[in-house]
């Protein structure tokens, strides 16, 4: 059983909550946990999107700074190992994920938010990379995954300063896709991720796999990607199902077994 990170799950929705007082600041505990809910989502049946949440007060305000502090070189370039494996373990969710965010979400905070498909922020949340100010960098995948969403100058301007970012801002330069009232941002999450429940399930792991994998390489690979999972849906009953309904009933009206 998880001490700070637990699985929820209602109407196909799967969250994940953090929950370690009064920041939820991610130690290696922390990381492990949910390194091990995303490994847990990824795997039930009964999940068809997930939300990552840290509850109505704050997202995650960053890293352990006082167990970061006492780490020496070799103790971090242990940790380290660890450091992104649990933020890759959430990118690698095989179905669509959401951050809802309140509050902070600030170095590694930020960096798990990055990990998600999607982020919803309230309209008074703060974001930032602040690493810089404490004489580090991100080491949870800010550099690359900021960079990839909002350009190499953007990641650049936020990484090198550390400085916050306001909610609006972050919506400006595409760092979050939307914004919502303080209490209401896990009821917005969970009206977009309730689009995917019920939906063909493996052409969504496919679909995320494409973008992802085809946005780290050249536009031809990309496409070879592409090709080999979009014929790989032809072996589904999804694809069966889908394309019979469409032909009897029109679009919109199929329903999806997953396999």
């Amino acid at each position: 059983m998880s001490e700070f990170v637990r699985v929820e799950v209602e109407d196909g929705i799967g969250t994940i909550r953090l929950d370690r007082p009064k920041m939820n600041a991610l130690n290696l505990q922390v990381q492990a946990e949910l390194g091990q809910a995303a490994a847990e989502v990824s795997e039930r049946d009964d999940i068809a999107a997930v939300i990552v949440y840290g509850g109505e007060r704050v997202f995650a305000a960053g890293a352990d700074i006082k167990e970061m502090e006492a780490m020496s070189f070799v103790d971090m370039a242990k940790a380290s190992v660890g450091l992104q494996a649990f933020t890759r373990a959430l990118a690698a969710i095989p179905k669509p994920t959401v951050a809802a965010i309140t509050g902070y979400a600030l170095g590694g905070g930020c960096e798990v938010a990055l990990a998600c498909d999607f982020r919803i922020a309230a309209n008074d949340a703060t974001l930032g990379q602040p690493e810089i100010l404490l004489g580090i960098i991100p080491g949870a995948g800010g550099t690359q995954r900021l960079a990839r969403l909002v350009g190499p100058a953007k990641a650049k301007d936020l990484v090198f300063s550390g400085r916050f970012v306001s909610a609006q801002e972050a919506l400006d330069i595409g760092l979050v896709d939307e914004l919502a009232e303080p209490d209401q941002v896990y009821a917005v999450a969970r009206e977009r991720m309730s689009r995917y429940v019920g939906g063909a399930a493996i052409a969504l792991r496919a679909a995320k796999e494409a973008i992802d994998k085809g946005l780290d390489v050249d536009l031809q690979t990309g496409l070879d990607i592409e090709r080999m999972l979009f014929a790989s849906l032809f072996a589904t009953q999804d694809r069966a199902e889908g394309m019979a309904s469409f032909v009897a009933n029109g679009p919109g009206k199929a329903r999806f077994s997953g396999r």
